[in-house]
């Protein structure tokens, strides 16, 4: 029974669960990351309108706070 599992578990097959593993988090950071597109485009053209860092924060925190409650609908 030992054997067949150890024979189930190369190192072939633990680099392969390792890369989808890895794969899988990618995937998921990326599409995180691309909600955050809309307003960090709203936050720079805050900033580049006004120079100020803050109406660029409460552009960004705004815009991503809209599209978490428009989204879930």
């Amino acid at each position: 029974m030992l054997a067949s599992l150890t024979s189930l578990l190369t190192f072939d097959m633990m680099i392969f669960i390792a890369l989808l593993i890895v794969g899988m988090i990618v995937i998921l950071l990326l599409k995180a990351l691309i909600h955050f597109i809309v307003p960090l485009v709203a936050a720079v053209v805050t900033y580049f309108l006004t120079s100020n860092l803050t109406y660029a924060g409460l552009a960004f925190a705004a815009i991503a706070v809209l599209e978490l409650i428009l989204k879930r609908k």
